[in-house]
């Protein structure tokens, strides 16, 4: 038996109790299978004979569904990367079926977002969810290009499945729809996809993203630490670059309500900020920022050209146009 991705059944047997045997002292291995809803230990077995052997012998009989949470809880308790990998390969989403993988561009209201149960992955909107867009299929390796971000619109927006160029400018429109009136934001988008179209897809206003490759990385976190991205970009090798674009009022506070009245320095908001840049680094990703200032004069497009041309190739992309 096969996998959906023609991936064959045992090689998900093996990688389960390859990472059991790299993680579980074999001490503890009849507990945890146990807790993982395979057999109990038969009077007859050790676990010190053979670890893998061990847990083979559990999961032999195991109908496709089962071996798929048990892969997708094994993930979760210890990280494992080439399970992980694996089930990546498969396409699988969380044990519920309901993984979220990014939510951003909201072109509303922002959504509240919960995580009623962070173990399986599964992730609620319960507000606002009809202005912002879902995309819930797995992040591969390579990163999510344009190519990937359009194939999800059309899945989404049928009309569009014969008219690749005219589900292109309707993604396109759409994510430029959540910048609203932000010049500084709708250059850097502009001036980005004047870029081409064969490279990782830039992002908008991201309110979540979960990256089951790298949970280990966030302490046990599915998500971002900051509310909210202004641009993210998913790159070769898992690469992940935060791109924010800062004005006056990440480092300043009004000194009254009424407009123009002017900013004083606020040392407390600028300390925040870096504060949660140092979190993001800790947890895998670049982060740049771009101040305000820089995008005011008409040399602006030429500089976020050069950086992200420059960015690109650091990573490996090198059909930049």
């Amino acid at each position: 038996m096969n996998l959906p991705s023609g991936v064959p059944v045992f090689k998900l047997r093996d990688a389960i109790a390859q990472a059991l045997w790299a993680h579980v002292k074999a001490q503890r291995l009849a507990a945890v299978c146990e807790y993982l809803g395979l057999d109990p230990q038969k009077p007859d077995e050790d676990p010190y004979d053979n670890k893998k052997s061990y847990v083979h012998a559990r999961l032999e009989d195991k109908p496709l569904p089962d071996l798929m949470a048990i892969a997708r809880r094994v993930v979760d308790e210890y990280g494992d990367d080439a399970l992980q990998q694996l089930l990546a390969q498969m396409g699988l989403h969380g044990v519920s079926g309901e993984l979220k993988n990014l939510i951003f561009a909201a072109d509303g209201p922002k959504p509240q977002i919960v995580l009623p149960d962070s173990i399986s992955n599964t992730i609620r909107i319960v507000k606002n969810e009809q202005y912002c867009l879902v995309y819930d299929q797995p992040l591969e390796d390579r990163g999510l290009s344009w190519q990937d971000l359009v194939t999800w619109w059309v899945r989404q927006h049928p009309e569009h499945s014969d008219d690749p160029t005219q589900a292109r400018i309707s993604l396109r429109e759409r994510l430029r729809r959540s910048l609203g009136n932000n010049g500084a934001e709708l250059l850097v988008f502009d001036t980005y996809l004047n870029l081409g179209f064969d490279l990782p897809a830039l992002i908008p206003q991201v309110y979540f993203h979960y990256d089951p490759y790298t949970k280990s990385e966030l302490g046990g976190a599915s998500h971002l630490a900051r509310q909210r991205m202004d641009f993210l970009l998913l790159m070769n090798h898992r690469t992940r670059a935060v791109i924010e674009i800062d004005g006056i009022q990440h480092y300043a506070r009004p000194t009254a309500q009424q407009p123009g009245a002017g900013w004083l320095p606020d040392p407390a908001r600028y300390a925040s900020m870096v504060a949660e840049d140092r979190e993001l680094t800790l947890q895998g990703y670049e982060v740049y920022r771009i101040g305000g200032h820089e995008l005011c004069d008409d040399t602006a497009a030429d500089m976020l050209t050069d950086f992200f041309v420059r960015l690109l190739r650091r990573h490996g992309h090198t059909d930049t146009s």
